[in-house]
């Protein structure tokens, strides 16, 4: 397990992390979600001892980090790290190499990886060759090379097309199901649903949400009904606790209190219904209000000092 305890972080005047506690749990997959500039890349440098925080500590499996628990971490920055102008399957072997494997080991890991990525015909291509989606392939066999205990992703989604994404996206499934812990930062949130247990919300440098995922959407005060009818969706808006989120023609999205009885909205919409829906909060609205909440408190705290 990867565990970050009371991390921070401060650039002058800048609070890139600030007292934040998360961990990673081996065997699952972990979204680290955040606003822009909200200290994901930072705590992730953190890990990998490129950044020195100021105060906190990081551990693995209970245990302080040292370089030889870091070899058998992975790690896909968002600033790719690879030699545009080096072969693929080249380059593959050089990193495995860097990562603690022998020659014959590093080159049937980088065949292994290529071929599990669909890159076994690109293998003595060029980098600078392959399309971005490709690139993006390879920076992640050489994350996964050694087979790491702990893989750490930034932004692994970013510019992939949606064939792209499903693939990779069953990838880090498999990994996570081997047995590894993996954590990896993305601002499409829906993806991060429909693929992690685990969620991270981070925000100016603190935590403001962390658990398993359908335990946080299922403890949710508030339930989401979409509604696609025929008929006039007015008689729902005038129910009691009822918020509309989003109306168009024909459709309604609204959020009423986890004690709301759904039949009661059926009834109130008639007999042409096509399609509902009552489900919890979707991530995108809890990363919304955690956010918000946390922002809110951080003004008063602030104004609360200045009188």
């Amino acid at each position: 397990m990867l565990e970050l305890h009371g991390v921070s972080k401060r650039y002058d005047s800048v609070r890139a992390l600030d007292e934040c506690t998360l961990q990673a749990t081996a065997g699952r997959l972990t979204g680290f979600v955040g606003p822009n500039g909200a200290g994901k890349t930072t705590a992730m440098r953190v890990i990998f001892g490129l950044v020195s925080p100021d105060s906190g500590e990081t551990l693995w499996n209970g245990h302080a980090i040292d370089s030889s628990v870091r070899r058998r971490f992975g790690y896909m920055p968002e600033e790719r790290g690879l030699y545009p102008r080096m072969r693929v399957r080249d380059q593959l072997v050089f990193f495995g190499r860097l990562c603690g494997l022998t020659s014959p080991l590093a080159a049937r890991a980088a065949d292994r990886w290529l071929d599990a990525l669909g890159l076994a015909d690109r293998a003595a291509a060029r980098l600078d060759d392959l399309s971005h989606g490709n690139q993006q392939r390879v920076q992640l066999a050489a994350a996964l090379l050694h087979d790491p205990e702990l893989v750490v992703l930034d932004e692994p989604f970013s510019g992939l097309d949606p064939f792209a994404m499903d693939s990779m996206s069953t990838l880090l499934g498999q990994v996570a199901q081997s047995g590894a812990a993996v954590l990896f930062s993305s601002h499409q949130l829906d993806v991060v649903q429909h693929l992690c247990e685990d969620v991270v919300v981070i925000d100016s440098g603190h935590v403001v949400l962390e658990g398993r995922l359908d335990e946080i959407r299922d403890a949710a005060l508030d339930r989401y009904v979409d509604v696609t009818a025929r008929g006039d969706l007015d008689p729902l808006l005038d129910l009691e606790g009822v918020t509309v989120v989003a109306r168009n023609d024909g459709h309604v999205r609204l959020r009423v209190p986890r004690s709301a009885d759904p039949g009661t909205l059926l009834q109130a919409v008639g007999r042409d219904v096509v399609r509902v829906s009552y489900e919890p909060p979707t991530l995108s609205e809890l990363f919304r209000t955690a956010v918000a909440e946390a922002r809110e408190s951080a003004d008063t705290e602030v104004c609360d000092a200045r009188t």
